[in-house]
């Protein structure tokens, strides 16, 4: 009975995601006004001007926030606009504090969205999704490393922030350490950009060196992992399944 009722709430993300997806590609075909404004909202974005995508997000009012969560849970299907130029405009549209919050709560959201996507459609539906090779790439790395793992491929803006929710889902990663393990990487990364946002010869060099420490850091890891544990390459550690 709890398991039933665990597969009846799990689903709603998947259908949440799957409503809002045939939504939005219904919309922008069928009503010219989204069309317009889709189209719009993609031209600002890659425009990489930051005043005017500040005053264009400005413009949405109390709109403007919703769009930030939605935009974000898209990208990660579509992967049009990278997910830290996302958390970037969030940023330069609510300032350093309530932007970096909001950048926060939208990977909660896309995340927690993308790790259920994972684990109830399994992985054929993820290979179509994000490809064979970054899928099985991330798998070994998710089955070997798991907290880890995660927490690394969040923190750094070189590595695939978005694949590794439906490659933990698939896997079973016990959701509160996969969420807990993107908090902890997403979070310094916001700080970063916060810190960082308003010069953007200064967050291009900031984004170098966290991506450079932070891959320094997990081929660490891996050299010290396989140093205690020489025989294990063959023998992937299994992670820590969800049984709440």
């Amino acid at each position: 009975m709890a398991d039933s009722n665990f597969q009846s709430q799990s689903k709603k993300p998947l259908l949440f995601s799957i409503l809002l997806i045939a939504a939005l590609v219904g919309s922008y075909f069928l009503i010219p006004s989204v069309q317009s404004f889709i189209n719009e909202a993609y031209e600002v974005l890659t425009s990489e001007d930051n005043q005017r995508i500040s005053a264009w997000i400005d413009e949405l009012g109390v709109w403007g926030p919703v769009f930030i969560v939605l935009a974000m849970v898209v990208q990660m299907f579509l992967i049009v606009i990278p997910s830290p130029l996302l958390m970037l405009v969030a940023i330069l549209a609510y300032g350093q504090v309530y932007g970096a919050l909001l950048s926060i709560l939208a990977i909660f959201v896309a995340s927690t969205i993308g790790y259920f996507v994972g684990k109830l459609l399994g992985e054929v539906a993820v290979v179509k999704l994000i490809g064979e090779r970054q899928e099985k790439k991330l798998e070994y790395y998710v089955e070997r490393y798991g907290f880890w793992a995660v927490i690394i491929t969040r923190l750094s803006p070189a590595l695939s922030n978005d694949a590794i929710s439906f490659v933990a889902g698939m896997l079973r990663l016990s959701y509160r350490k996969f969420i807990g393990a993107t908090l902890m990487g997403i979070t310094p990364l916001a700080i970063l950009l916060a810190w960082f946002g308003e010069n953007n010869d200064r967050l291009k060099t900031g984004l170098i060196w966290t991506s450079v420490v932070s891959l320094l850091f997990l081929v660490v890891y891996i050299y010290f992992d396989r140093k205690k544990n020489p025989y294990s390459s063959h023998n992937k550690k299994k992670p820590e399944y969800e049984s709440d």
